[in-house]
């Protein structure tokens, strides 16, 4: 897989992407570049003014422009082309997930989720979990890194992290669609991929290493989340994590 060569979509030059960059805002016809990604454009790829790049807003937009100004810590770049709504899904995916002890293994789920593909991702606090705290401003960095090499136009949302009973919370616009609470507290399960339906937004709970416990499945129960399982293999935590969104994405294909 890393010999491919992705070929730009609807791109006005006669080239094949390597790296897409993310900008830090766009303004006017201008998009202007952390000092991070300016440092890898010019001083790592070696790329001079007047060369074209390719980047993307993280919220659907894909363009191509030129760039305009370089210096040792800033990039503009002038935007030739833009295409709006790249790579969006008729269904959104959101994955409510128990952070690990060993947070390169989280880390992990949110790389792979982002290339398989996922709209929002919240961290849990639950009876069981063995991790309390997190670090959002490395995790927001895997999935921006997670979203160019996979060449996505769509950042996921990364929420803050929270407490199991405050989610089960939060209102419709925030859980729409079917809710599931994926668990190992019963053998006889419907799995997941049988439960689903093409085209519907999707909530899914993944708990910790020690699972929900069951006060935490009757609350979600009550709160309109449907019991579901995803095998007769017991799962970690990010394998769960990334098996769900797998499932999710494979019957909407």
């Amino acid at each position: 897989m890393e010999n491919c060569q992705p070929v730009i979509p609807h791109s006005p030059f006669p080239i094949r992407i390597m790296f897409l960059f993310y900008p830090v805002k766009i303004e006017g016809d201008y998009a202007i570049f952390s000092e991070e990604e300016a440092r890898h454009c010019l001083h790592v790829l070696r790329k001079r003014v007047g060369e074209p790049i390719t980047f993307v807003d993280g919220r659907g937009g894909w363009y191509e422009g030129l760039i305009d100004e370089a210096g040792k810590r800033h990039l503009t770049a002038k935007i030739q082309s833009k295409k709006l709504e790249v790579g969006k899904r008729g269904f959104r995916l959101h994955i409510a997930v128990a952070p690990t002890k060993n947070i390169d293994r989280f880390e992990w789920f949110l790389e792979k989720a982002t290339e398989l593909g996922i709209d929002e991702i919240t961290p849990l606090i639950c009876e069981h979990s063995e991790r309390t705290k997190i670090r959002p401003d490395r995790l927001e960095k895997v999935l921006l890194s997670a979203m160019k090499q996979s060449l996505r136009a769509y950042l996921p949302k990364l929420n803050e992290l929270t407490r199991f009973d405050k989610f089960l919370k939060l209102d419709n616009a925030n859980l729409s669609g079917t809710r599931f609470i994926a668990h190992c507290r019963d053998e006889n399960l419907p799995h997941l991929f049988g439960n689903c339906k093409p085209g519907i937004d999707v909530t899914i709970l993944v708990g910790p290493e020690g699972d929900f416990s069951l006060p935490e499945i009757e609350m979600a129960n009550r709160h309109g989340f449907q019991n579901t399982g995803l095998g007769k293999a017991r799962l970690r935590t990010e394998t769960a994590a990334i098996a769900a969104c797998h499932i999710i994405n494979l019957i909407n294909e």
